[in-house]
């Protein structure tokens, strides 16, 4: 059984509450902004979602093959990594099919010929949605924090931006059919605390099986879990909002941002 310490808990927590809170960052600019930049959203989107593949690919994966190694040879380590890593693939391919994820963030919600009751509907449906998706990116989060900081802290910064448009998502709706500007917050504030929560049930239930097979099959999970949200979420939204190459060129900066970072850490270590 691999021991941590209540430091790095409490340190996994925190990174990954500050990661699901950013989704009030996206109900503060449904209230407060008249009008979004696109372009600039469609190259944070793009930014995270080259940053959520990079290290999903570099360094996640090859954490799971490494702690599959320590418990088997290096070839059934690879074989159990790799099969991991598209069990996570599979897994929100599944929840994407049962708990569709709205794409829809800005622009596509109008009040114009649309009631408040179904307005509502649409955000609680939205907030449900949302929030059934936030778990895992919770999970993922936590356990790559307590792994090592050093890759949880960009991680949780590529969600973060990914969840600001989600809490637009939510909060626009609620805004317009109430009127209630806390009652907009709350509602975004509820989806990222879904993050946190998937965190603690996953830490609560595998904490007394934690080995270096079970760590190997988290990781894997993980990888697959967040190039798939990479590629089927924030990429197209990301398209669907550019004007020009702000896509490509966020995609680029997140990675190149990511392997900066990851490079930095290995030095101050």
């Amino acid at each position: 059984m691999i021991s941590v310490s209540d430091g790095q808990v409490y340190t996994a927590f925190a990174v990954t509450l500050f990661a699901g809170l950013a989704t009030v960052v996206g109900g503060g600019l449904v209230l407060f902004l008249k009008k979004p930049n696109f372009r600039l959203l469609a190259f944070g989107l793009a930014f995270a979602a080259g940053a959520m593949i990079y290290v999903s690919l570099t360094e996640i994966l090859n954490k799971s093959i490494a702690s599959f190694s320590l418990d088997f040879d290096e070839k059934t380590g690879f074989a159990f990594g790799t099969f991991a890593f598209l069990l996570g693939v599979i897994l929100v391919l599944l929840l994407d099919r049962f708990v569709p994820n709205p794409h829809d963030t800005i622009e596509t919600h109008s009040a114009k010929g649309v009631s408040s009751p179904q307005l509502l509907r649409t955000g609680m449906l939205t907030l449900f949605a949302i929030s059934a998706h936030n778990l895992p990116e919770g999970l993922a989060t936590f356990f790559a924090t307590l792994e090592s900081p050093a890759l949880g802290a960009p991680l949780a910064v590529a969600i973060a931006i990914h969840n600001v448009p989600e809490g637009v998502a939510i909060a626009l709706p609620v805004y317009m059919a109430t009127g209630r500007k806390d009652y907009a917050l709350w509602a975004s504030l509820v989806s990222g605390l879904a993050e946190p929560l998937g965190a603690a049930l996953g830490y609560f239930i595998l904490a007394p099986y934690m080995s270096e097979t079970v760590y190997g099959l988290i990781f894997g999970v993980i990888g697959g879990v967040m190039v798939y949200l990479a590629l089927d979420e924030l990429l197209p939204t990301a398209k669907r909002y550019s004007e020009g190459h702000e896509t490509v060129y966020g995609l680029v900066s997140g990675m190149a941002a990511l392997a900066s970072s990851l490079v930095i850490f290995k030095f101050i270590q």
